[in-house]
């Protein structure tokens, strides 16, 4: 998967974040957990595209590692959002499988990059 797919990709996922976000129920738990996982979804997204600003294969490694921590964070609120039974289980089964490959993609990177830096 080239950059530009990827920057699709993870800006997609974000707006599929701020759907999820709009759907939830108008409680003060939903909206702290709301206001969670907007800044984290979004953040993968905004943060990637610092990723392919890189000057380095150590600054690569540091933006990617705050992507995969954005990521994870994300998959977090969802598993919440899907045990409080918020939102239906098709819509956070769909953003889950996407985000659970995007980490994949995010780790495999990291893990690319870091061989080649112990080479």
């Amino acid at each position: 998967m080239n950059t530009s797919e990827l920057k699709s990709r993870t800006k997609a996922f974000s707006i599929s974040i701020i759907g999820l976000v709009e759907q939830l129920p108008a409680t003060i738990a939903c909206r702290v957990v709301a206001n969670q996982i907007i800044r984290a979804g979004t953040s993968v997204g905004a943060n990637y595209r610092a990723v392919c600003r890189s000057r380095s294969d150590r600054e690569f490694i540091a933006k990617m590692e705050i992507v995969l921590e954005e990521a994870d964070e994300t998959l977090f609120w969802l598993e919440l959002i899907h045990d409080k039974g918020w939102i239906s289980k098709p819509i956070i089964d769909e953003l889950w499988t996407e985000g659970n490959e995007l980490t994949s993609i995010f780790v495999a990177s990291l893990k690319t990059v870091k061989a080649k830096l112990h080479k």
